[in-house]
């Protein structure tokens, strides 16, 4: 098999899983350079990696070998980075959220289709078993229509979190816990439930933290397949708890709770997935969690490029999360229902 050859652009936090993946793959994907502008992060991850480094993004961009580019930098700039990556004719690897406002994640998606390039996002949390399990029985009918849906993500993040420059502001990061923390779970949510039709709910900032966006959000939801429910959504409860989504169905209901599934039919039948997974990233560590699911994002990546396929999570499929953001955010700001 012809290794995918991949670059990493940005070395600051997020790199690390992916890193850590990409090793795990090395009979499959061959990092061909990390770039990071900052000499200190160069050598902190040479420190840890053993990928050859570069000091200008040109070194990847004019590199005719190099067939795809990994985005881990801060959201602000993610859509400078794709549109010329894109424009040198790489297939774009994108860290969530896709940009800090939807206007300029329109703008990527559409870039990378019209550049004729391969654009995936990294929302980990439909590659965990569980929830891959779950889709299944869903897809096969065994718990009938969705008619309830309650997603929980209560997470820890101390003040010091928030005392990074930027860090929980609209210019940099584009929103607070539902486009930082949040984008994961409701993205899964979207893929089990289906699109949201409306929204009416709250946001607000907790006397929890000092910072200019969100962390806390509670609203409730009406699906365009006719089902309601609900989100909740926090970094102020201490000290973190597993994020859940919890299915009530015409045949049983199905509860996802961190890595572990629980489906319980009306007939008495049940099943079970249990590939616990630890919740420190739920709390005062954000990357407390382990490599695993982004190792399989970057898995499906390379596979579709050689496959000629869509990878799972494409722009347009983070597109829909995005807008569901932009929503909530809307109805917490203004008290009124949203449709989508």
């Amino acid at each position: 098999m012809t290794k995918t050859r991949i670059a990493l652009v940005g070395l600051g936090m997020a790199v690390t899983p992916h890193a850590r993946g990409l090793l795990d793959l090395a009979g499959e994907i061959e990092v061909v350079r990390a770039f990071s502008p900052s000499a200190a992060r160069r050598q902190a991850f040479a420190a840890r990696f053993p990928f050859p480094l570069c000091d200008r993004l040109e070194t990847i961009l004019e590199d005719p070998e190099i067939e795809a580019v990994a985005v881990l930098t801060p959201a602000n700039t993610h859509a400078e980075i794709a549109l010329r990556c894109a424009a040198a004719g790489k297939h774009v690897l994108m860290e969530k959220p896709l940009e800090i406002a939807t206007d300029r994640a329109e703008a990527l998606v559409a870039g990378c289709r019209e550049a004729g390039v391969t654009l995936g996002v990294v929302l980990q949390h439909r590659f965990r078993p569980a929830g891959m399990r779950l889709a299944q029985i869903l897809a096969e009918g065994r718990l009938g229509r969705i008619v309830g849906c309650s997603t929980t993500i209560r997470l820890w993040r101390p003040q010091d979190y928030y005392d990074e420059p930027g860090r929980g502001s609209f210019a940099r990061d584009g929103g607070g816990v539902l486009i930082s923390q949040g984008i994961h779970t409701l993205d899964l949510m979207l893929s089990l439930a289906g699109p949201v039709a409306a929204v009416t709910g709250f946001a607000t900032t907790t006397p929890v933290h000092r910072m200019e966006t969100e962390d806390m959000v509670c609203a409730a939801l009406r699906f365009a397949n006719g089902a309601i429910g609900t989100v909740e959504a926090s970094t102020a409860a201490y000290p973190g708890f597993h994020e859940e989504i919890l299915l009530t169905c015409e045949r049983g209901t199905a509860q996802l709770r961190g890595g572990e599934l629980l489906v319980q039919f009306h007939d008495g039948l049940q099943e079970r997935v249990q590939v616990p997974i630890a919740a420190g990233g739920a709390g005062k560590d954000p990357m407390d969690f382990p490599h695993d699911f982004h190792r399989a994002v970057m898995a499906d990546f390379a596979a579709a490029l050689r496959e000629g396929r869509p990878p799972r999570v494409t722009g347009d499929e983070a597109l829909k999360v995005h807008r569901l953001i932009d929503a909530l955010i809307e109805t917490g700001r203004t008290g009124a229902m949203v449709e989508l």
